[in-house]
């Protein structure tokens, strides 16, 4: 039987791609994600989340990585009901990397407050039908679904690294970080308008550019 993990990494920052993977393995072989020390990448360094993304692919039968630009996010949040449309974004995403996996059973680390209701989502976006095991903080529950957190922080880290390397200190991305807040305010006032990796909708972006431009028209 074919077991398969999926998770995120890059939900919330203002930055940089919102990174799905997924990871598929044997049955017989989930034990040996374990012993390998798998566990919810948050938990982990950047440096032991590299080895074992090597590792991790190493064992599994396959994965795959779904990657949505800060481009594809804003034209949907911009739409309304922000939360609610990255919820069916995310879930179409994992639908992707699901169907290049054809597990039998898939575990789904849940982003909907609702759990159910992001595995239906996730459902009616494939064309055959695993069990499907959506819960919240499935990467601390599952070793497939830490496996998946994994191999999707390790992508979406090295895609910062090399913004890094090309336009200088971002932090990691995240609004919480001054060192992100500062490279936006530095770029807003240099160019005027944010460079295609950055989430133009989000409420970080939005306040910034306007205390920027206090002449624009006041966020509501």
């Amino acid at each position: 039987m074919l077991i398969s993990g999926v998770d995120e990494a890059g939900r919330g920052p203002v930055i940089g791609p919102l990174v799905i993977a997924g990871v598929s393995i044997d049955e017989n072989d989930l034990p040996k994600l374990a012993d390998l020390g798998v566990k919810d990448s948050k938990l982990l360094s950047p440096q032991r989340r590299e080895t074992l993304a090597a590792q991790i692919k190493e064992l599994s039968f396959n994965c795959h990585i779904v990657s949505l630009s800060p481009h594809e996010i804003d034209r949907v949040v911009e739409r309304g009901r922000r939360l609610h449309k990255l919820n069916r974004l995310e879930a179409q995403a994992m639908a992707r990397v699901i169907t290049v996996l054809t597990p039998d059973v898939v575990y789904v680390d849940a982003a909907d407050i609702l759990a159910d209701r992001f595995g239906e989502h996730i459902a009616e976006n494939l064309s055959f039908s695993p069990k499907i095991v959506c819960e919240h903080k499935a990467d601390a529950s599952y070793p497939i679904v830490s496996a998946a957190s994994i191999i999707a922080k390790v992508e979406r880290d090295k895609v910062i690294s090399q913004l890094q390397k090309k336009h200088g200190n971002m932090g990691c991305g995240y609004p919480s970080d001054p060192n992100t807040i500062k490279f936006l305010e530095d770029w807003i006032r240099k160019f005027g308008d944010y460079p295609d990796f950055v989430r133009k909708s989000w409420k970080t972006a939005k306040r910034v550019k306007s205390k920027a431009n206090p002449r624009q028209k006041k966020l509501h």
